[in-house]
């Protein structure tokens, strides 16, 4: 790649987009385009929705979100649809503050960054481009400069809504460079930048000693006094403040609760009618979009205080709560790490998953649906299938506590464990159990965990142990019967073939004789046992199989031992069954003769090839299912 042939590349695509004409020349792209008019709120939702809607049954989910967050889906469709989309619509929740208020390392903050760079990609596209009044400090809308008394007809013939008036740097503009003639004026066409401080602001509270009122609203250029003989000409102010910059985009407020009382008064108006005050000015004009966020202490600290009811009447508050989804948790680990400079680490298959379990069931709460445990619930939750609990029970749990989710471990302390697990021991490969290991040692130096929550925490470890446990012995015994699928499937036309005999009264025929024979009852029983259907419930489960083969042959779809999911379990556990004996003395053997050697090595083989494994976490793996076979 030639890198200075690729700059030069993007500085001839930068300029090709840049504009510059006359007023008159806009309203000509104006009446082609309405849309280039619209409001910062319009701005950002058309920007979301440009990148594709998933619209399924139920609920929405948006493209644009996809590679950042995960696991807030219903979090992201209600801001989506009761904020963005609403106020798009000029509805009047765009007169009031976004305020995300969740959990730490939840990501809030994330979402925020992903409107601020999405919006300046958004504005190089044909869709999102800006036009404002060049040269000025706010980089407002054009249409300002239309007189308030020709606007209704205007905005008929435009179709268009005109709202704001000229910024008082513009207005005196209007009338010393161009005299008042507004068809003259230059427009040009702007890029949202936070870099470059166009249409993107963001404030941070500090020192209340030391912050100025001036970081938001500008303040007087004292060094041009003197020429122009007023603070109230605007030749000697400086329009600067991150409110001003912010228009026709984003506003961030960074903590927003923290700041003091003096820094939000300037919101009220601004929410409300779209102006503030600065200086010795009028009313200043400001379309943008303010967004906030804050944790849920300061947040109920903050409602506590009756001055700040004003405030709060101005306020849409989006709870963004902590992801309850295993898998979706997984995937937050795994865009933490890689941005790390640990990728030449390998991160074993399920290490991540056994963090991801223990850090999901700190965040559940018990449910009161009866014979519905935590574990139960996560994988419901995971989108997994659990016997006995249907689609409306999910959405039962999903609905019964409004604050679930905004508590437990953070996937920054999970990050911070495994980095600090990675270093410390200065390892080829990391394991489950070496994650599980760190979590455990970190809980002691846990700042803000009460030793109740410890000894909670503690079993939660003690359950993602037990899981990990499972999928290691399935994750070997799989890896030991290479032609799996065909040993399930032999073992479950066997079983299909008993149990039609069994409910019909009939005999089996007997494939190497064709003698007929009774129907297998140990062989049955053998797969029965293994999810504990009892001799009662085994004349109904049989039952119940024939039904779910003839409703899928109506339909026709082909029925495998897949295709119910208590069925699969019995199956998987009858051929682990039978495996285990070789599997345990294979793996344990301290001095493996050339048959168990060679059977090793092609486990060994076949877990690097298929699953995912290094050399080392793959005879660890081998080590540990041996020992758990062993017990």
């Amino acid at each position: 790649m030639d890198i200075f042939k690729r700059i030069s590349e993007h500085r001839t695509e930068k300029d090709s987009l840049s504009w510059t004409g006359t007023f008159a020349e806009y309203i000509e792209l104006l009446r082609k385009n309405p849309g280039l008019a619209r409001t910062a709120h319009s701005r950002v939702y058309d920007m979301i929705a440009s990148q594709g809607i998933n619209d399924q049954v139920g609920h929405k989910s948006y493209k644009f979100f996809n590679k950042e967050i995960f696991g807030l889906d219903r979090a992201i469709e209600k801001l989506v649809e009761e904020y963005f989309h609403s106020a798009a619509r000029r509805l009047d929740v765009r007169k009031r503050i976004l305020l995300l208020m969740g959990p730490v390392s939840g990501g809030k903050s994330t979402i925020v960054t992903m409107l601020k760079r999405g919006l300046e990609q958004f504005a190089r596209t044909d869709l999102g481009a800006v036009y404002a009044i060049k040269g000025c400090p706010m980089h407002e809308e054009p249409l300002h400069l239309i007189p308030m008394e020709l606007r209704p007809e205007i905005e008929r013939e435009l179709g268009v809504k005109i709202e704001g008036s000229l910024c008082p740097s513009c207005q005196m503009r209007l009338k010393t460079e161009y005299n008042g003639c507004i068809e003259d004026v230059h427009v040009e066409r702007v890029f949202v930048s936070e870099e470059s401080r166009v249409g993107i602001g963001t404030f941070s509270p500090s020192d209340p000693k030391s912050q100025d009122i001036a970081d938001l609203t500008g303040s007087i250029d004292f060094s041009t006094i003197t020429e122009f003989g007023s603070e109230s000409d605007p030749r000697a102010y400086r329009f600067d403040g991150e409110l001003n910059k912010a228009n026709r985009g984003i506003m961030e407020f960074q903590e927003m609760l923290k700041c003091d009382e003096k820094f939000l008064w300037n919101l009220l108006s601004l929410t409300q009618e779209g102006n503030f005050k600065a200086g010795r000015f009028a009313l200043i004009s400001a379309d943008e979009l303010i967004i906030a966020h804050t944790n849920e202490t300061e947040y109920k600290s903050f409602i506590a205080n009756k001055k700040n009811e004003a405030l709060q009447s101005r306020m849409i508050v989006m709870p963004i709560p902590y992801n309850l989804r295993v898998s979706d948790e997984e995937k937050i680990y795994y865009k933490l790490i890689g941005q790390s400079d640990m990728s030449h680490i390998h991160i074993a298959p399920h290490a991540l998953r056994v963090a991801a379990i223990f850090s999901i069931l700190t965040r559940l709460k018990e449910t009161k649906k009866q014979g519905m445990d935590l574990v139960k619930k996560m994988r419901m939750y995971d989108g997994e299938v659990v016997e006995g609990y249907k689609e409306a029970d999910l959405k039962e749990m999903q609905n019964e506590y409004q604050e679930e989710g905004m508590s437990g471990i953070d996937p920054r302390y999970v990050i911070n464990r495994i980095s600090s697990a990675l270093i410390r021991q200065d390892l080829q490969c990391i394991n489950a159990l070496d994650v599980l290991r760190a979590l455990k040692d970190g809980l002691d130096q846990h700042p803000s965990i009460t030793k109740d929550e410890r000894e909670r925490f503690l079993n939660f470890i003690s359950v993602a142990r037990k899981e990990y446990d499972d999928i290691a012995k399935k994750e070997v015994q799989k890896a030991f019967v290479y032609s799996f699928e065909e040993s399930a499937k032999t073992i479950f036309d066997n079983y299909l073939d008993n149990i039609e005999a069994y409910c019909n009264w009939g005999k089996i025929k007997d494939p190497l004789t064709g003698e007929e024979m009774d129907p297998d009852e140990r062989l049955m029983r053998s797969i029965e046992e293994q999810i504990g259907i009892s001799e009662n419930a085994k004349k109904a489960f049989r039952e119940e199989i024939l039904i779910r083969i003839s409703s899928y042959s109506r339909k026709g779809r082909k029925f495998d031992y897949s295709s119910h999911e208590r069925l699969r379990e019995a199956i998987e556990k009858k051929l682990f069954a039978d495996l285990k004996d070789i599997v345990k003395i294979t793996t344990s053997t301290k001095t493996p003769d050339e048959k168990q050697l060679k059977k090793i090595n092609d486990v060994t083989k076949q877990l690097i090839d298929e699953h995912g494994y290094c050399p080392v976490c793959a005879n660890e793996l081998l080590r540990y299912v041996g020992s758990l076979l062993n017990r």
